[in-house]
């Protein structure tokens, strides 16, 4: 795992549509920035109010739904 770094393989993923969602106080949201800056267009950074990391597993009411739903019919409508 420690030979893992994510950003290496960006590019790889990019320059498909990426939604990255984070919590406001999630520990986690200097990671996404970083890929979103690092990422090509198009690309989408949602950050959620009152939510931690894992706030956005199970605490249902903070997910943002909407704009999942936005983000999915948008870029993977046929």
């Amino acid at each position: 795992m420690t030979l893992f770094w994510s950003f290496d393989k960006l590019a790889w993923i990019s320059p498909r549509p990426l939604l990255f969602v984070t919590g406001d106080h999630a520990h986690s949201r200097v990671f996404s920035e970083q890929a979103y800056a690092k990422a090509s267009e198009p690309k989408e950074l949602h950050v959620v109010d009152n939510a931690g990391h894992v706030d956005l597993y199970d605490r249902v009411n903070l997910i943002p739904w909407d704009k999942l739903q936005g983000f999915f019919d948008q870029h993977l409508s046929a």
